[in-house]
């Protein structure tokens, strides 16, 4: 397969809209750093894309000035250039999608953080409606009464497009708070996650589906029929159980069903966990563990009992499925080893990707971001370790494929390290897997180094652009990244117990990583530095309490620094009983906080934190800081007000990369 391929211009465009960040034109190496610290500080030219149902015009979020997002549209056919048709500069909320509704209208939304009288952090979001030329902004997400008893947090989640083959008509979910009744008759009495069918034209609604306490997710057909209900179990506190219960609908029958025996070639499931529905087929896509990994199975809901297996692997999981257009049809599944991939069950894209990856060999990661209405027209991103990506419209009729955007227009063309898949030993002879990104045109040897533990820990690093790697790499520093044991993805036993019940095992393969380094010739041990983010901050600090000579310098950005903080965060939340167990109890709790070993420490150390952090509360910062200053240890603390765990702020993520480059290299006395 051949492509024809043409440039629109459209980054030339972008380019002009966006804010400068900045860039220092001094000799100086203050002014190099500030420069290289904002290119690679600022957040992305394309936070989120959509192609319209025609495919003939494109919507995407870009990164605004400091802590801001602007939406953009550009019509393909007019030559009218890009319009910025709204911007969002709440400092607690961003604007995190937007979808066509029709090829008029769109639809986003906009994630927050809020916070209750009592100081508790309360994660909202809010749905709107507006017009291709910024006209006619509405709400689609229900106001909250005056009466309703606690706060709204959910303003809807999109279950599908197109509903009925009718355009602008969407199913959204709706969900019911509980109203007082003293002295009315027109309270609501009604409680839990429902579904409307919403006209974003007219704003009319009406009920598709009655809602129902407990459920928390619905999931539609192709068709826009709404074909599963996922549940959780609570207490009688209102906590949850950690038991989740699936429903699903036949396609001759509008009663819920619970899936119960379920087989998968001939073997028993009880723990099959559905997440799309495909009625050509009248099946459902779910996961099931096979042989200790995790795999995709396909169960016909007309007989749950004869189900199969679509996709597993023996060496890592099916981490993801693969879906396209408007009513995300799945056509694949992903999954990684040392790169990630995709398995597509549709031979027609599983072609145009094989045709893709030899017309874009220098950009081997390639995803479908977005298809119009009949799937003539795809966006494309085709990224690497070294690109941050490129978004590319692809029309099959043509087979023309046209340049539209750069993902970080301020790091095109700038030169960066490859990222190397790599192994080294833990202790006791496991080969743990990582990434080493070496500055280009290294020879790799002596250098200033960093091990990067992910966060999580129930997550992993993969190969491709990673920001924060390549500032350090730009900054002359070797990144190695461990994808360490209680890491996701490689199977149950590699997750182990999680890497907080089995930290002391996490712990030892992140500081095996640096040891590695410095066997290897990489790492100069005397400039040597560990830093992270959320878990991988907690492993930073933990690395000190198990062997405080290794590292010389300690960034933790959003630590997690004590054990039994982090499970008395969760008890305003419903999950406290999940978060309860997964950290559990007993004397590891006390062994693995670092905030309770300051006086082992003998490098300094670097906190950065936000206080609208739900993931990790800023007083985990808070506190490490006093105790390593009352232990006459060597702390800096950084803290930003109204921002969130991501720290999505292009001039405090900036600021920050300043920071810990002269913060490390202070530590080396350079």
């Amino acid at each position: 397969m051949k492509f024809r391929f043409r440039a629109l211009g459209v980054s030339s465009a972008i380019a002009m809209t966006m804010c400068a960040p900045g860039f220092a034109q001094e000799a100086s190496s203050d002014a190099e750093l500030e420069d290289i610290a904002a290119r690679y500080g600022v957040r992305a030219s394309v936070l989120d894309i959509s192609l319209s149902p025609s495919g003939n015009k494109v919507a995407w979020i870009a990164a605004g000035p400091e802590h801001s997002e602007i939406l953009n549209v550009v019509d393909l056919t007019s030559g009218d250039g890009v319009k910025q048709i709204a911007n969002n500069t709440e400092e607690i909320g961003d604007l995190s999608w937007c979808r066509w509704a029709t090829d008029e209208r769109l639809i986003c939304q906009i994630d927050g953080m809020g916070e209750r009288s009592d100081g508790v952090l309360v994660p909202f979001d809010r749905m709107f409606a507006i017009n291709y030329d910024g006209s006619d902004a509405a709400s689609l997400s229900e106001r909250r009464s005056l009466r309703a008893i606690g706060f709204n947090q959910d303003g809807g989640d999109i279950v599908a497009f197109d509903v009925a083959g009718e355009d602008g008509r969407i199913l959204i979910t709706k969900n019911y708070v509980k109203e007082y009744s003293t002295g009315t008759r027109l309270a609501n009495e009604k409680e839990g996650l429902g579904v409307d069918q919403v006209d974003v034209e007219s704003g009319r609604r009406r009920v598709e589906e009655q809602p129902d306490l407990g459920t928390y997710r619905y999931i539609a057909d192709e068709n826009g029929r709404v074909r599963l209900k996922l549940r959780a179990g609570y207490d009688a506190n209102g906590r949850m159980t950690g038991e989740y219960f699936y429903l699903y609908r036949d396609s001759e029958s509008d009663r819920w069903r619970e899936f119960d025996n379920v087989a998968v070639d001939g073997e028993p499931i009880s723990n099959f966990e559905p997440v799309a529905v495909d009625s050509s087929r009248n099946s459902a896509f779910g996961y099931i563990p096979k042989d200790g990994f995790e795999a995709l199975a396909e169960v016909p809901l007309s007989n749950p009992g004869a189900g199969k297996v679509l996709f597993s692997r023996d060496d890592v999981d099916v981490d993801g499925l693969m879906r396209i257009g408007r009513q995300r049809r799945v056509v694949g599944v992903t999954y990684a080893t040392e790169k990630r991939s995709v398995a597509y069950f549709d031979e027609e894209l599983a072609k145009l990707s094989r045709a893709l990856g030899k017309a874009l060999p220098n950009q081997p990661l390639i995803n479908i971001a977005g298809a119009n209405a009949d799937e003539s027209k795809l966006l494309i991103v085709a990224s690497s370790d070294t690109d941050p990506g490129t978004v590319y419209l692809y029309d099959k009729g043509s087979r023309q494929l046209e340049q539209l955007l750069a993902m970080r227009q301020y790091l095109v063309d700038q030169t960066m390290g490859p990222m190397k898949p790599v192994t080294y030993p833990a202790g006791d002879g496991t080969e743990i897997p990582g990434y080493l990104t070496l500055p280009a045109g290294s020879d790799g040897k002596g250098l200033p180094a960093i091990v990067l533990p992910h966060g999580g820990p129930a997550a992993r690093d993969y190969w491709g652009f990673d920001w924060i790697v390549q500032f350090f790499v730009a900054r002359g520093y070797a990144v190695l990244q461990p994808n360490y044991r209680g890491s996701s993805g490689y199977g149950d036993a590699w997750y182990g117990r999680n890497g907080f019940k089995a930290w002391d095992m996490a712990i030892g393969d992140v500081n095996d990583a640096g040891r590695w380094l410095v066997d290897q010739g990489i790492a100069d041990p005397a400039r040597l530095a560990i830093a992270g983010w959320s878990y991988g901050g907690y492993a930073a600090l933990q690395s000190q309490v198990v062997d405080p000579d290794l590292f010389k310098a300690v960034v933790a950005i959003a630590p997690v620094t004590d054990l039994g903080l982090l499970r008395s965060d969760a008890r305003n939340y419903t999950n406290r009983n999940l978060v309860k167990d997964y950290i559990g109890s007993g004397p590891h709790i006390e062994a693995g906080s670092p905030l309770r070993h300051a006086d082992k420490f003998k490098a300094p150390v670097a906190l950065f934190h936000a206080t609208r952090d739900v993931n990790v509360d800023v007083r985990h910062s808070r506190a490490m800081a006093d105790r390593l200053k009352d232990a006459g240890k060597q702390v800096s603390y950084s803290e930003y007000d109204d921002l969130q765990h991501d720290l999505g702020d292009s001039k405090v993520r900036t600021e920050m990369l300043m920071q810990i480059d002269k913060f490390m290299r202070s530590a080396f006395g350079s």
